[in-house]
């Protein structure tokens, strides 16, 4: 594989983890996974094909770059989801105090 069909693989990942982003900040939870688990399967496929590429000085400033989004859209989701588990735990909680005083008091 070429140098630029490694760019242009990064890039599509780059494209998904923003519609990820996008997933979380609408609160489209069962969206979301359904991308990751797309990312997934494309990362595991990339992995192979970049371990054999060999990339020149600019591919790889770029391949940086990339990557350095990549991470930027992943930091956006996890604060995303990690405050949406906090909401979910928090309503579970409360769910879980009003079973107990209906059981108490016979509600």
């Amino acid at each position: 594989m070429g140098s630029h069909e490694v760019i242009k693989n990064y890039e599509s990942l780059s494209t998904l983890t923003a519609q990820m982003r996008e997933a979380a900040e609408q609160g489209e939870w069962d969206h979301l996974i359904d991308l990751e688990q797309q990312c997934s399967r494309y990362v595991a496929a990339m992995k192979r094909a970049d371990a054999a590429a060999t990339l020149d000085e600019p591919a790889r400033q770029r391949k940086a770059q990339i990557i350095k989004k990549i991470l930027e859209h992943d930091a956006d989701i996890r604060s995303r989801t990690v405050a949406w588990m906090g909401q979910l735990q928090r309503i579970m909680q409360s769910n879980r105090q009003e079973q107990k005083l209906q059981r108490v008091y016979g509600g």
